[in-house]
């Protein structure tokens, strides 16, 4: 398949993440004044729900939507200050930059907050790397829902969803790419999911280094 739209998921898939977000979690509970005993039942629905929205995470945990909100604020104040931490993928760029001297399009899509995607984006220089980037807000859902890659599919004006191809290393992140009816659904082994979570994926790879080679048309 020759894609039209290539969809990439950020902190486990194009930006390495090294303990990061369990790290910016960790502050945001201890800030909403969640009892130390109640961290590792959290921290655990923080892996097992990663590449969800962030906010949907909070609410979930915390109930009502006043603490789920400071949470949120303290989680992503938290993640401002590790960015400078931030480094790709390796071979993520390179994949990048010969998809779009190839004529596709590609988005970035993430379960953060737009400000902190934005800065992660700035902490690599990737600012311009990709045509779009998206995360959750007002009319869109975050993942599982399909809504990030639809909406990346309007705004680049895609002519047929089954011309996308989403690369993810969650569970949520293949759920949101077949349900957008993308043909492509690529689970990818260096973030959070293992083999067996990303069982769904139409393909599952080592590495988004590995993408072309699918787009291609080689082996699984």
């Amino acid at each position: 398949m020759t894609p039209e739209l290539v969809v990439l998921d950020m902190a486990g898939t194009t930006v390495a993440d090294d303990g990061l977000v369990v790290r910016a979690f960790t502050e945001a509970i201890r800030a909403a004044g969640v009892p130390a005993e109640r961290y590792p039942e959290m921290l655990q629905y923080v892996l097992d729900t990663m590449g969800q929205s962030k906010i949907a995470v909070f609410r979930a945990l915390l109930g009502d939507e006043s603490p789920a909100r400071q949470a949120n604020a303290a989680f992503e104040a938290a993640y401002g200050k590790l960015v400078g931490e931030s480094k790709p993928i390796p071979g993520a760029e390179a994949v990048i930059r010969g998809l779009r001297e190839n004529g596709v399009k590609v988005a970035f899509t993430t379960g953060f907050a737009p400000a902190t995607q934005q800065a992660i984006l700035d902490a690599l220089g990737w600012r311009d790397l990709a045509d779009l980037a998206l995360a959750p807000g007002d009319g869109v859902r975050g993942r599982p829902f399909p809504d990030l890659v639809l909406a990346a599919a309007l705004r680049l004006e895609v002519t047929d969803v089954r011309r996308i191809a989403v690369v993810g290393d969650t569970a949520s992140d293949v759920l949101c790419g077949l349900r957008s009816g993308a043909s492509v659904v690529a689970g990818v082994l260096t973030g959070a999911g293992r083999r067996e979570d990303l069982a769904e994926a139409t393909h599952v790879l080592d590495s988004v280094s590995d993408l072309p080679a699918v787009l291609e048309g080689e082996p699984r």
